[in-house]
């Protein structure tokens, strides 16, 4: 039996994680993840460049959006340098663009726009959807640990360790993500998080917490309809790109409900969308994904 892993040792290993270090005025570089395995986490790439962006923002300025294009898949173990450049500052809004590379190739690009807070119209278009709060919810972890206890010596020790790494973020999801069941439903999913101990009252880190979690289920939804998934090694997938809105501030340290839906997937790929909420009600955040997703080949075949 493990031991359970401290909440606040998690968290401010997320914390390290997310903290780029500044190599030159425009230069930064972004720590590995320890223990890392295989290709770098999407998320992880998204949020040090966004950190990356945030460092060289005016200052009174706060991201409100972001886009990116990943480029070929990260590889643990290797630094990842990210270079910025100040394209646009003006009065109200600025614009900043990252190259994520490593060993000197590129592996994502991102441009994210940063506005100076003023008051303006104000409206809210979606309703929060009614799903169980996360007080009633099992924790994810917990169905990952049942799921290797019942598949036992048939899961692959590599596929094992990742199923039960401690996670600094706490997800709990209200119904099936494409690990938990293998049959064909609707494409759409809804998931509460949190990270497991309180974050620094920075806002610049709570948005990179925020664009780190929300690669998480994201791409997933789009293999709900087929009943597919990458954990039982039915298919072969990558996000291509990634956009996230921030529509108002909100703590990654409080609950947040991340609702999911994939309207299309085709020509292997799979198109995805989010909204996250606050406990009031409110959206703080949208995302966009497209990913590619395709049936993995038997070894038997053809």
């Amino acid at each position: 039996m493990t031991d359970t892993p401290n909440p606040e040792k998690l968290v401010a290993g997320l914390v390290r994680l997310l903290t780029v270090e500044q190599q030159s005025e425009d230069q930064f570089s972004g720590p590995q993840q320890p223990g890392g395995m295989g290709r770098v986490f999407g998320g992880q790439v998204i949020a040090q460049a966004l950190q990356s962006a945030q460092a060289t923002a005016p200052e009174g300025f706060a991201a409100h959006s972001l886009h990116a294009y990943f480029l070929r898949g990260g590889e643990e173990g290797v630094d990842l340098d990210y270079e910025t450049a100040r394209d646009f500052t003006g009065r109200s809004f600025a614009n900043r663009r990252v190259v994520a590379s490593q060993n000197g190739q590129p592996i994502l690009n991102l441009t994210a726009s940063f506005q100076r807070a003023e008051e303006g119209l104000t409206h809210d278009d979606y309703t929060m959807p009614d799903v169980p709060p996360p007080e009633d919810l099992k924790p994810d972890m917990e169905v990952r640990r049942e799921m290797v206890d019942k598949i036992g010596d048939r899961m692959p020790e590599a596929q094992r360790k990742m199923m039960l790494r401690p996670r600094p973020i706490d997800m709990r999801t209200s119904d099936k993500l494409h690990w938990m069941n293998s049959e064909p439903r609707e494409p759409s999913a809804h998931s509460w998080f949190r990270t497991v101990a309180p974050l620094p009252g920075d806002p610049a880190m709570h948005r990179a917490v925020i664009a780190y979690a929300s690669d998480f289920t994201l791409l997933g939804t789009s293999a709900l309809p087929h009943g597919l998934s990458w954990m039982r090694g039915e298919l072969v997938g990558a996000s291509l790109d990634h956009t996230i809105w921030f529509h108002r501030e909100a703590r990654a340290d409080e609950w947040l409900l991340y609702a999911t839906d994939s309207p299309w997937s085709g020509s292997g790929r799979g198109f995805n969308r989010g909204r996250i909420f606050n406990r009031a009600g409110e959206l703080v955040a949208s995302v966009a994904q497209e990913g590619m997703i395709r049936r993995r080949k038997s070894k038997h075949s053809g």
